[in-house]
């Protein structure tokens, strides 16, 4: 217990490059996530996807929700506007996404440890494929305590290099 409520402004938290697509006529777009509180026990984010970005198939080690405040994400079953509330419970897998023509913003909250894990591999290199798109190299991430870092560094769609 902390004795009260915590409150951060989403302004004062950096801003983290998470992925990186470069496409076949050479533009690129990105995910980038600003960690609103990270602890062993939940993680709440706020997404910010450039036109065009795209995420795996995956799930989540907790129950985790994305809420979309602006723009869409699109599955090949789904297209989640603005005002969409998207529910996983622990276990359960979603996407590959892409995000729509004005890009996307979303919150999420993951409940418990967090820790993703990869869905199948051949459907995310299809959806690559299919979006004429291959993952570019990033640095890890700098404001990622150990437990999280160890944790990133074994997904298999995540393309990090240490720095």
């Amino acid at each position: 217990m902390q004795g009260g409520p915590r409150i951060t402004h989403i302004d004062d938290v950096p801003a983290e490059e998470m992925a990186r697509f470069r496409f076949e006529d050479g533009h690129t777009a990105s995910i980038w996530e600003k960690w609103i509180e990270l602890s062993p026990r939940y993680l709440a984010f706020w997404n910010n996807w450039e036109p065009g970005a795209l995420s795996p198939e995956h799930g989540h080690h907790g129950d985790h929700i994305n809420y979309i405040l602006q723009g869409e994400i699109r599955s090949r079953d789904h297209v989640c506007r603005a005002g969409s509330h998207i529910m996983l419970e622990y276990g359960d897998v979603f996407g590959p996404w892409v995000a729509g023509p004005e890009g996307a913003t979303l919150y999420g909250f993951v409940a418990g440890v967090g820790w993703s894990f990869a869905g199948d591999p051949d459907v995310w290199q299809a959806w690559l494929d299919e979006h004429g798109a291959v993952s570019v190299p990033l640095p890890m991430p700098k404001r990622l305590p150990p437990w999280r870092r160890a944790e990133l560094l074994k997904q298999r769609t995540t393309n990090w290099v240490e720095d």
